[in-house]
């Protein structure tokens, strides 16, 4: 199932996530008013056609695999502009765990949670005070067209973290989700690309993988 607009909290996990970032701190990027509306129109349009207007997706060459494009007859795309939120199916699970996943991504990190909340959230372990989890957004099997946008060390995307508050966007608030904003103008025909490497520098390590160094321009969509 891939045209899921957003990924779904459940109220308790809603509750625990607001305070684990409460509890550490954490800023989030707030999206402006525009980006709203331009989160809001993408929802709609993955509703009802798994893609938002002008983007595409094509095969790339050889094995690997889809890349998603401009549409080289629609009209460039700027800085700041929303691409939208990745989706996904959510979960729990003790840090620091092996995850083998290539579209699982991490939202939080260090949460520590109440013996109801393990009971509720991980019930295969005996309840521990000091237990750290990590939440996780996975699209391996549920998600949308964001789970084929490739890495790049040189990328035109940015991902960031934001809470998508109360508003009048028809958007349902969210405590925290990944939204793809544009770093740099994308042109009619370039891939859209996005660096998967955090801070800690450890995804394709995890993977055991060396990545493909692509740039926007690497593939045209009038090439494939």
């Amino acid at each position: 199932m891939y045209y899921l607009p957003r990924p779904l909290f459940s109220e308790e996990l809603t509750k625990m996530v607001l305070r684990e970032v409460r509890r550490q701190r954490l800023m989030l990027f707030k999206l402006s008013s525009k980006q709203l509306c331009e989160l809001a129109l993408v929802c709609r349009w993955i509703a009802r056609r798994k893609m938002p207007e002008g983007l595409v997706c094509k095969k790339l060459p050889g094995d690997l695999g889809f890349g998603i494009f401009l549409h080289p007859e629609a009209a460039p795309l700027r800085p700041s502009h929303v691409i939208g939120s990745y989706s996904g199916k959510l979960s729990l699970s003790v840090q620091n765990q092996p995850d083998e996943s290539a579209y699982a991504f991490a939202l939080l990190f260090d949460v520590l949670l109440s013996k109801e909340e393990q009971k509720r959230f991980d019930p295969s372990h005996l309840y521990h005070p000091r237990r750290h989890y990590c939440l996780s957004i996975d699209a391996m099997a549920s998600g949308n067209f964001m789970r084929l946008i490739n890495h790049s060390h040189k990328p035109n995307l940015v991902a960031e973290l934001c809470r998508i508050p109360k508003n009048r966007r028809g958007l349902v608030p969210s405590p925290i989700e990944v939204v793809y904003l544009v770093k740099k103008t994308i042109r009619p025909g370039e891939q859209l690309l996005v660096s998967y490497e955090g801070e800690a520098k450890s995804y394709w390590n995890t993977l055991k993988i060396k990545p493909l160094p692509i740039t926007p321009k690497t593939f045209q969509f009038s090439d494939l």
